[in-house]
């Protein structure tokens, strides 16, 4: 028979494991989005890294544990002279963001599909930069929403730069009372609202609305700005909505066809 500090010590024991069993369990608690910009120039570029892209590095993310991740194309590339690639990865905390590269090391079939990407020389580089930003999902949308259908979709990507840290605080606390609820209630099939917590401008929080043409993306913001609702959220002077802002970059994009998307 167990004394009463031996018992005491087994149910300890077992809340333990069963708190550790449901901590693991648990959903994680909001995503993490790394945001990776390739910039390019040539034509041979491009297919450099759609191959790389497609044949070694998402098949590589989904071995990792990565179900789903974005490969997206401005629709200016067109007519730019420096064009760019939008890579999208959701994470579902900062161990399993910091933890990628060393998985992706320890990937043979990854190593090898990319050698020729990750190796090449210096005078053909595949690319000219990358830049890599990192968000924190808002509360009003904890994980991204992808939309049902994955081809033909126009998104916009939405970056919103503020003067200061306070004023930051005012437009994302808009959002979050508010904001969010109404692109719902107007149907913008938004797939992440987050904040940048490591990038080249900050203040900074962006949000990824996704529409099923160009066409239909102008009639849903001419809808926004005529609704009643935006228009008091964004004349209540508590909400400093006119100074709030210094600064939105929108660039409208589609998935290209072996994106997740």
């Amino acid at each position: 028979m167990l004394t009463n500090h031996a018992r005491k010590i087994f149910l300890l024991s077992v809340l333990s494991v069963s708190f550790l069993l449901n901590v693991d369990a648990a959903p994680p608690r909001k995503d993490l989005y790394q945001i990776r910009i390739y910039k390019l120039r040539t034509n041979e570029q491009m297919q450099q890294l759609d191959q790389f892209l497609k044949d070694a590095y998402l098949p590589a993310l989904h071995r990792a544990g990565i179900k789903k991740a974005g490969v997206l194309k401005p629709l200016s590339n067109d007519t730019a002279v420096v064009k760019s690639v939008f890579v999208i990865i959701p994470f579902s905390s900062m161990k399993s963001f910091t933890d990628l590269d060393r998985k992706l090391r320890r990937d043979e079939s990854y190593m090898t599909a990319g050698k020729s990407f990750r190796e090449a020389p210096s005078d053909h580089a595949p690319y000219d930069r990358m830049e890599s930003i990192l968000l924190e999902a808002f509360n009003g949308q904890k994980h991204w929403i992808l939309p049902e259908k994955k081809q033909g979709n126009i998104f916009e990507l939405r970056s919103y730069e503020s003067p200061t840290e306070k004023l930051h605080d005012k437009k994302v606390a808009m959002f979050e009372n508010g904001e969010i609820e109404l692109f719902r209630k107007l149907q913008f099939n938004t797939l992440f609202y987050a904040k940048v917590i490591s990038g080249s401008r900050m203040p900074n929080f962006m949000y990824m609305p996704s529409f099923s043409s160009v066409d239909d993306r102008n009639a849903h913001w001419k809808t926004f700005g005529a609704d009643a609702e935006w228009k008091a959220m964004s004349s209540d002077p508590v909400n400093e909505n006119k100074v709030s802002v210094s600064h939105i970059d929108s660039i409208l994009m589609q998935a290209t066809d072996y994106s997740d998307l």
